[in-house]
């Protein structure tokens, strides 16, 4: 297993890869939002970035696509830009070596709040052409399990449903989203309805309300329980940890707590 963290897209890449790095991270999982992990003003700064990556001996294997699209909007144009947003940062991460991307699947919104199923359409053309493009780039994609104000994709019902349709897809599974409004046992239905189709995991933490990322132990997460299941469905691979305290020895914390638990499970 190997243990990363994500860059706060506010502040100048290459002095989060060296933050990280010292807080004993193996790899970055590049934030792709505005302004410095947005694409066109990533671009020019790879080679600094890379030597950073280097000399910090940080591995770069996830990217996490933008957050701030709405790639099942009601809106046409809106929907489009969205999906240009997407496959520009899906580009950029190829470009760096990425192997695999975390996408959300797309918030139902507005109107789409009255018509779910016209807005999961749309989320599923939208999917259909990023998945269509990362195949072309040999990239993975790992859709991201939400919670229940993202409209849909929150139950493992959903997702058993939309990886049995797109045989490349994989699954993100996050532990924090698992947690918010919903039974006790969420995340380990997930890795039931996953069938070996985890290719990432986010760990965070939360009192079950919103998604807070809190430090590991500070809310009601049952983070020991999640990633039991998780090994026990074979599992071995990355975990990153969104952990988004301002101070950030609670990152490092979470840290030496995930290792802990995870080399502590039997198996």
């Amino acid at each position: 297993m190997i243990y990363g963290a994500t860059n706060h897209p506010l502040r100048p890449l290459t002095g989060e890869i060296k933050a990280l790095a010292a807080l004993g991270f193996d790899y970055l999982e590049l934030c792709m939002d505005p302004p410095h992990g947005m694409a066109e003003n990533l671009r020019p700064k790879l080679p600094e970035v890379r030597s950073v990556l280097s000399g910090e001996g940080l591995g770069l294997p996830v990217a996490h696509m933008p957050t701030f699209v709405w790639l099942a909007d009601v809106y046409p144009s809106i929907r489009e830009a969205s999906v240009t947003e997407t496959l520009k940062a899906l580009s950029l991460a190829a470009e760096i070596g990425v192997e695999k991307v975390v996408l959300h699947p797309g918030y139902l919104t507005g109107l789409m709040n009255f018509t779910p199923d016209i807005g999961k359409g749309y989320a599923s053309e939208s999917l259909d052409r990023i998945l269509e493009e990362a195949a072309r780039l040999g990239i993975m994609v790992c859709l991201e399990n939400m919670f229940p104000r993202a409209g849909h994709m929150f139950r493992p019902e959903e997702f058993a449903d939309v990886l049995q349709k797109y045989p490349r897809l994989m699954m993100t599974l996050d532990l924090g989203h698992a947690n918010i409004r919903a039974p006790k046992d969420r995340t380990a239905a997930f890795v039931r309805a996953a069938h070996g189709r985890i290719g990432h995991v986010h760990v965070g933490d939360n009192n079950g309300q919103e998604d807070e990322h809190l430090p590991v132990g500070a809310g009601r997460v049952d983070v020991a329980g999640g990633l039991a299941a998780i090994k026990a469905s074979g599992y071995d691979s990355t975990i990153t940890l969104e952990v988004f305290s301002p101070d950030r020895k609670y990152l490092a914390m979470s840290l030496k707590k995930v290792r802990a638990i995870w080399e502590n499970i039997k198996p």
